[in-house]
């Protein structure tokens, strides 16, 4: 059991490199304008994933932003699941980045966070400044995608909130994105690869025997 552990230890990396493969982007899109957040003005933004049976590792997200308006600060960008109004549900994990100050493409990476197939998540952000006082924007685009792959696709509403628990959806605008993902081996091919490996250790401890003989 140790070495299979440890055969689909060496395996993994291999089948996940750090940037993954975009799925889904409207980021080509000339942006139509934008929608400011903050601590008391949260937005999401819906996605569904593709038809991968094993389901997806999440490696990043990219924002494409407008200027920041006053002095805002503590910028996050979090992925939730959805509960039973469509409406971001649990948060699964933030994500890292910097605080995105200036019009352009912000990239925030992920740990951790695994998307199940043909399932409905959302990208949620806010920022420790209420508007009032400083804002940052995420811009947006009419039509929503400019590329789409193995079935993903981009939800046509939004959803606002003033505290991240109440939540009212919207149709449109398409907020700019995109996600990188890397699929996840089905287990049938880890267990392939651990029996591979092992067989190979219980061959090399025998070699030593057999040439003896010889």
């Amino acid at each position: 059991m140790t070495i299979i552990l440890l055969a689909v230890g060496l395996f993994e990396p291999e089948l996940a490199p750090a940037q993954g493969t975009l799925y889904l982007s409207n980021l080509g899109e000339t942006p139509t304008g934008s929608m400011a957040t903050g601590s008391n003005a949260w937005l999401a933004k819906s996605f569904q994933t593709g038809t991968a049976s094993g389901g997806y590792v999440l490696n990043s997200v990219q924002l494409l932003m407008d200027d920041a308006s006053g002095n805002p600060s503590g910028f996050t960008v979090a992925i939730y699941d959805y509960n039973s109004m469509f409406n971001p549900g649990s948060r699964l994990g933030s994500l890292s980045g910097s605080d995105p100050p200036v019009k352009g493409v912000y990239t925030y990476t992920a740990s951790g966070i695994t998307l199940s197939r043909l399932t409905v998540y959302f990208i949620v952000m806010t920022s420790a400044t209420a508007i009032e006082d400083g804002s940052f924007k995420w811009s947006f685009a009419n039509p929503g995608l400019s590329s789409a792959s193995d079935r993903w696709n981009m939800g046509i509403y939004y959803n606002t909130s003033p505290d991240g628990s109440d939540w009212t959806r919207t149709a449109g605008p398409y907020f700019q994105s995109g996600v990188y993902a890397t699929t996840v081996p089905e287990p049938a091919t880890y267990a392939l690869v651990g029996l591979g490996l092992v067989c190979l250790n219980f061959w090399r401890a025998r070699k030593p025997s057999i040439l003896a003989k010889q």
